[in-house]
């Protein structure tokens, strides 16, 4: 997601140890979540949805469905598709994150499997596959490769499964932590390198940490999809985010937050529902 206080550290010209920089991240990122006001984890166990009307417009009925949760942090949207109905495999590399969703399965009683490993490795931890794969809000930027990235995805659907995604629109990332200037290139060039201060669920948290990303393009992400059997039935994009975690945002409606002196004039949310040939 979001990168409340930043530098850019310098360039390398050797590949990047991403995995392990950002899994260090999302380690430490995760003990700041758990007590955040903006995970709300007390309502959650309480019996509040995290889901969004975005996504859930998208997944339909999922009563029954098998379900693959990519890059689920500790699962609090995997559990919530779990309550209606769902059998849910969560998938992600933090292990802390992990921990903390397989405890909260144990603890609510759902029907949820959580395996701790990078995405691109999840093959040789899940020999099934699914009626949908679900991916949301700020996943594919931690990935350098779309094409392996969509081949997994098709890789895990059933013919005819469903792929529903929804994320942060890549002109979000173009801008500065302040959206006063365009900073980073729209397009995939190069990895990006920054340090931060803080989370986005807490911006006065006290942790440093390094992370390594990718901007990827609606081009780049949708030919990816398509080039691995995954049939595009609808795009949309959307004007506001669900999620206040952004600076100089506001809350223009109830549940919608979008960047104060931009208004609307830029996409912030897009979603994608396909179908495997």
């Amino acid at each position: 997601m979001v990168t409340p206080n930043f530098k850019v550290y310098p360039k390398v010209k050797q590949q990047p140890d991403y995995i392990n920089t950002n899994k260090q991240t999302w380690n430490k990122k995760t003990e700041v979540h758990l007590t955040s006001d903006f995970y709300d984890v007390p309502s959650f166990l309480g019996g509040k949805s995290s889901l969004n009307s975005i996504e859930v417009a998208l997944l339909g009925d999922v009563k029954d469905k098998k379900i693959l949760h990519l890059q689920c942090h500790f699962g609090q949207d995997s559990l919530s598709l779990a309550r209606l109905g769902a059998k849910v495999t969560g998938v992600d590399f933090s292990e802390k994150a992990i921990e903390k969703a397989k405890e909260f399965a144990e603890k609510l009683q759902l029907d949820a499997t959580f395996i701790c490993c990078d995405l691109y490795d999840s093959p040789q931890f899940i020999a099934e596959q699914f009626d949908i794969v679900f991916t949301s809000y700020g996943t594919i930027g931690w990935l350098p490769d779309l094409d392996k990235w969509a081949t997994i995805v098709s890789r895990f659907l059933k013919p005819n499964g469903k792929f529903v995604m929804a994320d942060f629109h890549p002109v979000v990332w173009m801008f500065d932590n302040d959206f006063k200037e365009v900073f980073y290139s729209y397009f995939n060039v190069e990895p990006i390198y920054e340090t931060e201060t803080g989370s986005y669920a807490e911006r006065e948290a006290n942790i440093e940490t390094h992370t390594i990303s990718w901007n990827h393009s609606i081009a780049d992400l949708l030919n990816a999809l398509i080039r691995n059997g995954i049939e595009i039935n609808s795009f949309q994009e959307y004007n506001y985010s669900p999620y206040n975690c952004f600076n100089q945002s506001e809350e223009f409606e109830e549940g919608k937050y979008r960047i104060k002196h931009f208004q609307n004039k830029i996409p912030m949310v897009y979603a994608i529902l396909g179908t495997k040939n």
